[in-house]
């Protein structure tokens, strides 16, 4: 059996996500990639500055921060940026409408996300809900993996685009089905096009049966990175070929998978 370190490894990632309503984000340390990503789920979620300055002193840290959200408003409440220890890194987003206000979630996207920008140059910018918007700011185009990724981004390559592509994907090392549902089942349920596809009322976990099971099934190889170590670095290589840069993983079932 692969240890961790080098199923990671031959997986073929380059990063990690960690969502702090989850875990401790230290747990990167022990997680053989040299870049962590860390969601945003809220204010009152954000790593301490300790965590993250000790984080920064080993990895390449990329803190999720939400345009419209006050503190990283940067037309208006920006008192977060000077929080931000040195070396941190930031993925700008429109953000999740659970972690905003009504207030922010008003709030133009456009015009913040060319601010944000011109203070964080070397910024990823998450595509999700605003791909033209996005494409517009420039900077690392960081998505998520869909069925569509690799038409989309041969497309892009086509069309003359030459910057960097970053794409984010569940990740679950099994090829196990009860395994693969627990860990992305939920997360596939809410992708617009199979949520229409599921039956009302479906369990979206191991327990789901007939023609739920087999819409999550096949969404899962859509929408995540699973199967043996050697199925996601198949994954992982076919993207690559398709002009994607970085590959970013969310440990789906916990950051242990991923350890040394």
């Amino acid at each position: 059996m692969l240890t961790a370190e080098r199923a990671v490894s031959k997986a073929g990632l380059d990063a990690v996500a960690l969502k702090p309503a989850e875990c401790d984000v230290r747990e990167a340390l022990s997680v053989p990639l040299d870049v962590v990503a860390i969601d945003y789920e809220g204010r009152e979620r954000l790593p301490d500055e300790d965590v993250l300055r000790e984080l920064a002193g080993e990895k390449e840290v990329r803190l999720t921060t939400p345009v419209r959200a006050d503190g990283f408003d940067p037309l208006g409440d920006d008192s977060l940026y000077e929080w931000l220890p040195d070396g941190i890194r930031q993925v700008l987003v429109a953000g999740h409408g659970a972690y905003l206000t009504d207030d922010e979630a008003r709030r133009a996207v456009a015009p913040r996300l060319r601010a944000a920008r011109e203070r964080a140059p070397d910024a990823w910018v998450g595509t999700e809900g605003i791909e033209r918007i996005a494409l517009a700011a420039g900077g690392t185009q960081y998505e998520l993996l869909s069925r569509s990724t690799r038409g989309d981004v041969r497309a892009l390559r086509a069309a003359g685009f030459d910057g960097e592509v970053a794409v984010y994907a569940p990740t679950a090392l099994t090829d196990d089905d009860d395994e693969i549902l627990d860990a992305v089942g939920a997360y596939v349920s809410r992708r617009r096009p199979v949520a229409r596809a599921l039956p009302d009322d479906a369990a979206t976990d191991a327990s789901a049966e007939g023609r739920a099971r087999e819409v999550l099934l096949k969404a899962a190889r859509d929408y995540a990175l699973i199967g043996s170590v050697a199925d996601v670095r198949r994954r992982v290589d076919d993207l690559r070929d398709a002009g994607i840069d970085l590959v970013v993983g969310y440990p789906a079932r916990g950051v242990d998978e991923f350890a040394e």
